[in-house]
């Protein structure tokens, strides 16, 4: 079966770069969506925008470069296409909880028909034809609580949920949903899977039982659900709970604390750093007591001392400073917005929700920023007085190394679409 890949061009603020080439579960979005449909396809075609799909008499799925999607959605898709053996397109209602609620919020890639959305997902069993029937995946979600707010704290109390899919699919259409597909359709559903397992299949919960007994550790310490790669060095008073992946060439320094992550290749994890529920990009460097909750740091980055980032995203090759504080917490209670797929500041629909930096930024030490900001690529921050809390988006004219007499020595990497270096020295 061939599959057609269709490119979405739209650069993703504040990373200016495609959705394809943005880092989701620690690989690039085309990377594992290659990896996702292996198993369906043996060759592949890729077309530019306004190019026509080509006339195959054969069986070809179809899809838009900015999609996130898993095996196990994937699966379930293709076992119901193939069982109708008509054309057919994804599509979602809005009773499916985890589209409605995490989803649909701040895309623009979504058509809709009727009490239908679809997406850019298509299964042609004979080739392209223009009669295609909406296929609705259940995506099988389940309410899964994050934080309890004291009711002195916040005007709703109880716990604050996602509402996280056992299956899979959202479009990247803003920085947004790199958090979602990351943490609550990535991490979060791993672990959803895992009790679901544990809950149904009896031979899988004795099997753990055993590996823990055998190895004297508690359940969620066992190599069952700690995955640890080739030459890696693990102080023994690290407490590392699964279900967890840790790369190759990884060290993990005394008194750090673990707890259902992704960590990738040849990254550096200091003494009494504390991460949850985060990816950890290849080559990252986490000096002592930085700390990640719901957080993803792309490749080559580092994140220094007694720096805290709750529920952002921090792009690749980017440095962030000592002493630094993501808040995620409006304290008057308003609605959070975020930049959505129009580039625009809309409803995140997330009453909690931290900042976004770009690729290769250097933030100073010492800055607060306030939920939702972003920090564009290429921008370099120092703490001055004029400067020291980020109230709104910082783009790369905002930049302060514009001030330096060596500000050359900082390139622009990542332009937005259709620019290139704006500022001579």
């Amino acid at each position: 079966m061939k599959k057609i890949i269709l490119q979405a061009p739209r650069y993703i603020p504040p990373f200016n770069e495609m959705a394809r080439d943005l880092r989701i579960q620690n690989k690039p979005l085309w990377l594992h969506q290659k990896e996702v449909l292996a198993p369906y396809v043996t060759q592949e075609i890729e077309l530019g925008p306004g190019e026509r799909l080509p006339i195959l008499r054969e069986p070809m799925i179809v899809y838009r470069d900015n999609l996130f999607f898993d095996e196990f959605y994937i699966a379930e898709f293709m076992k119901q296409a193939r069982k109708r053996g008509r054309a057919v397109r994804a599509a979602f209602s809005l009773s499916d909880a985890a589209f409605r609620e995490h989803a649909l919020p701040l895309s623009v890639s979504y058509t809709a028909a009727g009490n239908l959305y679809y997406a850019d997902l298509w299964y042609y069993p004979n080739g392209p034809e223009a009669d295609v029937e909406p296929l609705v995946i259940d995506m099988q979600a389940r309410e899964i609580g994050y934080y309890h707010v004291p009711t002195y704290m916040a005007t709703e109390s109880g716990d604050l949920v996602y509402q996280v899919p056992l299956r899979s699919l959202i479009a990247i259409d803003s920085w947004v949903h790199v958090f979602i597909a990351d943490i609550v359709f990535g991490l979060f559903a791993r672990g959803a899977r895992f009790e679901d397992r544990l809950n149904k299949d009896l031979s899988f919960k004795l099997r753990l039982l055993a590996k823990a007994i055998y190895e004297g550790r508690q359940l969620l310490e066992c190599s069952e659900l700690v995955k640890i790669g080739k030459n890696c060095v693990i102080d023994p008073t690290a407490i590392i709970h699964g279900p967890t992946t840790i790369g190759d060439n990884v060290t993990i320094n005394a008194g750090a604390v673990i707890e259902n992550c992704t960590i990738g290749n040849n990254v550096n994890i200091s003494q009494g750093c504390q991460l949850m529920l985060s990816v950890v990009g290849d080559g990252t460097f986490l000096p002592f007591r930085a700390s990640l909750f719901m957080t993803t740091v792309m490749e080559n980055s580092m994140v220094a001392q007694n720096t805290c980032l709750q529920m952002c995203v921090v792009g690749r090759n980017t440095f962030i400073g000592a002493g630094n504080t993501f808040t995620d917490y409006n304290l008057i209670p308003s609605p959070i917005k975020a930049l959505d797929g129009h580039d625009r500041l809309a409803v995140a629909n997330r009453p909690v929700l931290g900042g976004c930096v770009g690729h290769n930024c250097r933030i100073g030490s010492g800055m607060i920023i306030f939920p939702a900001r972003t920090i564009e690529s290429d921008v370099v921050l120092f703490a001055s007085k004029e400067r020291r809390v980020i109230d709104k988006d910082v783009r790369y004219e905002d930049s302060d190394h514009h001030k330096l007499k060596d500000a050359y020595k900082h390139p622009r990497l990542y332009p937005r679409r259709g620019e290139t270096e704006q500022f001579t020295w």
